[in-house]
């Protein structure tokens, strides 16, 4: 498993500096991201500082993870005797993690390279091409979180990361898909009665059939939206109802919050 740990540990260092380096160029370059996006504000085109502040908030996430990586081996960890009652059950957390963990570093080093590549071609208002590439992360990432192991009480602290990691990832994912998506066919507000109606519906259903933190990160997708929808020119009740259907989501979000934080309170 040595092979195996090492490849994940570059693939992750590389994939993260690479799209780090391509996001910093994009925030100094003229015209830089949030420039684009201004010039190029449509139907799903979310509030721009929420996207910058999501983002800082998972380098760290994604920093603390790799550290993780680079933190003893998945194997032959030394566990004292009499250390805990359930020593067991913790090493087994624990190579659980390690698992789990190498399995998304090859998903989660496509998705850096994905959005580095995003940013060349939205820099250059190429949208069709950049979708291509927002496409490829969006599904690759909410396959990865499908496949992710449940977390228990007991769960490790690496897999509780590779979750947030994960979900985060694919969270952020589904708003790039919907907002280049509509840049790219110049979708304008307020959509048609249909795409709004979808809108409304999934939202909700989507966040009742996730898990809670998969259902926050869908949450703050919606407000970023709302946020970045009020105050456009003949977009109508569109931002207004976008603010509903966010208020209904959150509703959702918290009561399929109530019973975790009853199992974990309850240990």
């Amino acid at each position: 498993m040595g092979n195996e740990v090492s490849r994940a540990r570059a693939l992750t260092v590389t994939s993260f500096l690479v799209n780090f380096a391509a996001q910093t160029y994009g925030m100094i370059t003229t015209p830089n991201m949030k420039d684009i996006a201004d010039a190029n504000h449509f139907a799903f085109s979310p509030n721009p500082w929420m996207i910058a502040a999501f983002f800082s908030g998972q380098v760290v996430l994604q920093l603390a993870w790799i550290r993780k990586l680079f933190e003893g081996e998945p194997s032959g960890e030394y566990q004292p005797i009499g250390a805990a009652l359930n020593a067991d059950v913790t090493a087994k957390e624990r190579e659980r993690g390690w698992k789990v963990a190498l399995s998304y570093a090859p998903v989660y080093a496509l998705g850096n390279f994905c959005i580095a590549g995003w940013l060349y071609f939205w820099l250059r208002e190429d949208f069709k091409a950049s979708q291509v590439l927002v496409t490829i992360n969006t599904f690759a990432q909410l396959f990865a979180v499908a496949a992710l192991p449940p977390l228990t009480p007991h769960s490790s602290s690496f897999l509780r990361l590779t979750h947030f990691v994960a979900k985060t990832f694919a969270g952020i994912g589904v708003l790039d898909f919907i907002d280049n998506g509509g840049v790219a066919v110049g979708y304008r507000a307020p959509p048609s009665e249909l795409v709004q109606a979808a809108t409304y519906i999934f939202f909700p259903f989507a966040a009742a059939a996730s898990k809670p933190l998969f259902g926050s990160i869908l949450l703050y997708d919606l407000v970023a939206v709302t946020i970045g929808q009020s105050g456009v020119m003949g977009a109508g009740a569109w931002p207004t109802r976008l603010g509903w259907t966010a208020l209904a989501t959150a509703g959702v979000v918290g009561v399929k919050s109530v019973p975790v934080f009853k199992e974990y309170f309850s240990k």
